[in-house]
């Protein structure tokens, strides 16, 4: 009772915040970039890590001025999201930006439902209020509920906020058999870490061998709903644009692993072009594949 009444404190504070001018906010994230990076460290070990594992070929002051981007661009997103509760329709449009959105578009207004795929980097939340609030049909963002059970509920509110309808990630079989006969969006992040399980497949990815998620493919496999991938390019500090890039038009003549390994393809690509902009401070490759 007491973790849940300093939740809603918590919110409330966050709200509060919420009011401020994105340009004073940004000001503010000058000040946890200090407090994170300098001050508490937050995850730097993780962080560096994950950065000197991906990236051998960097020297180690390469490593780091791309730790100290990360954490800079980490500070802008935290108060990016905190920013969510009081972000109108019109200043998101303004700030996130879909380059050819029409190909995902026509398909449903054809009566096709689409499987759209996205990652961890650049502004994911925005993206998905963006990507909710341009679409004409049923919108379903799976997500990975959060174990605060007062946060989990004020997140499921704001991804919700332009039409999307979020669902956990337990229940997204569920969902799509009883949406079968609606025309709708089904969007994952492609880069979670799933849980741990001998049937999961493995590829390389940023040098490692890495578990990855491929729901997204066997649905698409079973259903035969058109792949894209929402490619994410940070134009400039509260500013992205998106370009739907199409991986699989029918999925069902595709190979096995083939969409799950050219979604990763593309993030791969993306995540050399620009590091600093994906999630690194998350237990990536906390599972490791088993030797027998």
């Amino acid at each position: 009772m007491i973790k849940k009444g300093f939740s809603y404190i918590g919110i409330y504070f966050l709200y509060c915040i919420a009011l401020l001018p994105l340009p004073v906010l940004y000001g503010i994230s000058s000040t946890i970039y200090y407090i994170l990076y300098y001050v508490s460290g937050y995850r730097r070990k993780v962080v560096r890590e994950n950065l000197v594992n991906s990236f051998p070929e960097k020297t180690m002051t390469e490593i780091i001025s791309i730790e100290k981007a990360y954490y800079k661009y980490l500070c802008n997103l935290i108060v990016e999201i905190i920013k969510m509760p009081h972000l109108s329709k019109k200043e998101l449009e303004k700030r996130y930006k879909f380059k050819n959105l029409e190909l995902i578009e026509d398909r449903l207004l054809n009566g096709e439902s689409v499987i759209a795929c996205s990652a961890h980097y650049g502004n994911w939340e925005w993206g998905m209020l963006a990507f909710g609030l341009n679409l004409s049909e049923t919108k379903y963002v799976i997500y990975k509920p959060l174990n605060n059970e007062v946060f989990n509920k004020w997140f499921y509110e704001l991804r919700a906020r332009f039409g999307n309808t979020p669902i956990a990630m337990k229940q997204t079989l569920r969902t799509v058999a009883g949406s079968r006969k609606l025309t709708s969006v089904f969007c994952f992040a492609s880069d979670q870490t799933p849980v741990r399980d001998p049937a999961n497949y493995w590829l390389n990815f940023l040098h490692q061998p890495t578990m990855v998620f491929s729901g997204a493919e066997k649905i698409a496999v079973q259903t035969n709903r058109p792949v894209f991938y929402l490619k994410v390019d940070v134009v400039k500090r509260g500013y992205y644009e998106v370009t739907c890039v199409p991986i699989a038009e029918h999925p069902k003549e595709t190979r096995e692993h083939e969409i799950t390994a050219a979604q990763f393809k593309i993030l791969e690509d993306h995540i050399h072009a620009a590091p600093q902009y994906w999630l690194w401070s998350h237990r990536r490759w906390k599972h490791k594949p088993e030797i027998n």
